[in-house]
């Protein structure tokens, strides 16, 4: 998933932190935080093993394999946070809109955990307002592009975003038959978490 599923998919603000952070720090760095952040860290990992395994997105990947092969499950990442940005089931705009600055208010009074490099994309995300923005096509054309971008591999015009628009209705199914059990197993883990560690 990507960073609004990953936010979105929280249940303190320490846990933004940890989800944020599991992407830029080595394994060996983690008990290093507090255990809200830990828990964070640990819920991300489930996140992306729930998701890599799950039926619809192998679905969502056919969409992109032909064009990016091996990068394919990036891209479904990216577009599974335009349609959990437009999920209206789970909140309004108004309460998108109240997410996303949230989670930049939690990532800057948390800075002294943050790597250099996300303070750095930190200000990039806050000012663009990724968070919020993934609900247009716009942002997520943003988001493809950096995905290849950063990828060694890929010609960075390849027409993924071209892709994307071609294949909402199909996207759109795999993440409705995918999200609920997202969300059912990351207030599972959420649920483990706190019995390990009530306090």
């Amino acid at each position: 998933m990507n960073y609004l599923a990953h936010s979105f998919l929280t249940f303190s603000d320490g846990q933004i932190v940890g989800q944020f952070l599991e992407d830029f720090i080595r394994n060996k760095d983690r008990f290093s935080f507090p255990k809200d952040i830990q828990d964070g860290i640990t819920l991300h990992r489930a996140i992306d093993t729930f998701t890599d395994a799950h039926p619809a997105l192998h679905e969502a990947k056919k969409v992109f394999s032909p064009l990016v092969r091996l990068y394919s499950g990036a891209f479904v990442d990216v577009s599974m946070d335009y349609f959990l940005a437009n999920d209206l089931s789970l909140n309004s705009l108004q309460g998108w809109k109240e997410h996303s600055l949230r989670v930049y208010r939690v990532l800057n009074e948390n800075e002294k955990w943050l790597p250099e490099n996300f303070k750095r994309m930190l200000v990039k995300m806050e000012h663009d307002d990724w968070l919020y923005n993934y609900r247009e096509n716009q942002g997520i054309k943003f988001s493809i592009q950096n995905v290849l971008n950063k990828a060694k591999y890929l010609d960075k015009d390849l027409p993924v975003f071209e892709l994307f628009l071609q294949n909402k209705k199909i996207l759109q199914e795999c993440y409705d038959a995918f999200f609920p059990d997202l969300l059912a197993h990351a207030q599972a883990v959420n649920a483990q978490l706190k019995t390990e560690n009530p306090f």
